[in-house]
């Protein structure tokens, strides 16, 4: 059986473990640690990462995967998975995207060991993780006040993500290409596809996806044998295109769908009006598909995304 060495420890067939890898202090000097949860079978097989929190204020796919830690649901089999619920603790403390200087950890990668905090979090990521592991789901949130609907993330242009993608059967699986120095990229540039789920909206929690994330991580695990199956596989929806619908004027925002509902060419999907019921702006769907993303803000510009619709051939 293959070595699994992460932070200097060596993690033997069987094992389950914490590691708290140090990766920073507080200016108040206290000690900041990435708790990493490694479950080993004696059986060999594949190593599969399982991470939430690389935004902080990304607070579902945190809880999805504390859940399953907490319900004992990722003990393979056969082979090892790496649990991470919360990489971004700096942001996840202070609710926020990014770090405390503005950076984004997830367009900081490879990272440095000399560079900025977001950049050593992402060194210590690309050279104790990655090396270890041979695909994983990292779990997202839409921004504030934009609802994603619970989906799957993947290149299309990448087979092994397509089947990792259709194994974890999400709703909707969508098409979305690499972002440069994103943890996504990195892991691809390995060979080790990673698929990014996205559900749900930043702050806020969702049943729904927290609960279609858990199950998600489930199906792929049986995919990879390594454990029994325990919910049964989901034909999902593949949207090769999308596009969202902006404002075109300014105004309050009233939408007649919801996040997750099909909808046809032409279909009115929301209207904007202004504050003295004057102006009446309908807002229509462009072709066939779903709603895979929906603006909660009641106060709209001129220019903001209001609906992402999934195009359905």
């Amino acid at each position: 059986m293959r070595d699994i060495i992460i932070n200097g420890v060596k993690i033997r067939p069987g094992q389950n473990i914490q590691l708290d890898i140090n990766i920073a202090r507080l200016p108040t000097h206290t000690l900041i640690d990435l708790p990493v949860f490694i479950y080993r079978s004696k059986v060999d097989g594949p190593v599969l990462l399982v991470s939430g929190g690389l935004h902080g204020d990304e607070i579902n796919g945190i809880d999805a995967v504390k859940r399953m830690i907490t319900d004992n649901m990722l003990k393979p089999k056969r082979g090892t998975v790496v649990a991470i619920p919360l990489i971004n603790v700096y942001g996840f403390l202070s609710t926020s995207r990014t770090f405390p200087d503005g950076r984004d950890l997830n367009r900081s990668f490879p990272g440095s060991k000399k560079g900025s905090l977001a950049s050593q979090i992402a060194h210590i990521l690309t050279n104790e993780i990655l090396p270890n592991i041979d695909m994983g789901i990292d779990f997202h949130t839409g921004g504030r006040m934009l609802s994603n609907y619970p989906q799957v993330r993947a290149d299309f242009k990448d087979e092994k993500s397509v089947a990792l993608a259709k194994a974890f059967g999400a709703p909707f699986i969508i098409n979305s290409g690499l972002i440069d120095k994103s943890f996504r990229k990195e892991a691809y540039k390995k060979g080790k596809p990673i698929l990014v789920y996205e559900g749900g909206e930043s702050m806020r929690l969702d049943e729904l996806v927290v609960k279609e994330a858990i199950e998600g991580t489930q199906r792929l695990m049986h995919h990879l044998q390594m454990k029994d199956q325990v919910h049964e596989p989901r034909e999902s929806i593949v949207m090769a295109a999308s596009t969202w619908e902006r404002a075109k004027v300014s105004g309050i925002f009233n939408p007649t769908v919801q996040y997750g509902e099909k909808v046809k060419k032409g279909q009115m999907l929301a209207k904007i009006t202004d504050p003295y019921g004057r102006v009446k702006v309908p807002v229509k769907s462009p072709y066939d598909g779903f709603v895979i993303c929906l603006n909660n803000l009641p106060v709209v510009n001129a220019g903001d995304a209001l609906i992402h619709i999934g195009k359905v051939e």
